[in-house]
C-alpha cells in the first residue's frame, strides 16, 4: 500500500496501526508525510506529525527545506524539530 493511500484510510481505529507502519518505512516516507502536513487538518495531520517525530533526525532537513520555502509552516517545522531534538536527547 502507498503512504497516501494509507494517509488517506487513516480512521480513529485504525490511527495507531498505520502510524506504526509509516514510521516503520523510515526516512523514506519523510518527503510525502512533510508535503500531507502542509495540506492535511485533522486526525490525518496528528498522524502525519507524530509519524514524523517518530523517524526523527532524518526528518529535520526535510522539515526545514519546507519552511525555507513556505514561511506559514515554519512554526510548525520548528515545532516538530524540537519535539525530535528533545526526543534523541532522552
Amino acid at each position: 500500500m502507498k503512504l497516501v493511500e494509507i494517509l488517506d484510510s487513516l480512521n480513529n481505529d485504525n490511527k495507531n496501526e498505520l502510524e506504526n507502519r509509516i514510521v516503520e518505512m523510515g526516512a523514506t516516507a519523510v518527503p510525502v508525510l512533510v508535503e500531507q502536513l502542509q495540506c492535511s487538518k485533522g486526525l490525518k495531520r496528528g498522524v502525519v506529525a507524530m509519524s514524523l517525530i517518530r523517524i526523527g533526525e532524518s526528518a529535520i532537513d526535510s522539515l526545514k527545506h519546507a519552511a525555507n520555502k513556505n514561511t506559514e509552516f515554519t512554526w510548525v517545522a520548528n515545532y516538530l524539530i524540537n519535539e525530535i531534538n528533545c526526543s534523541s536527547v532522552a
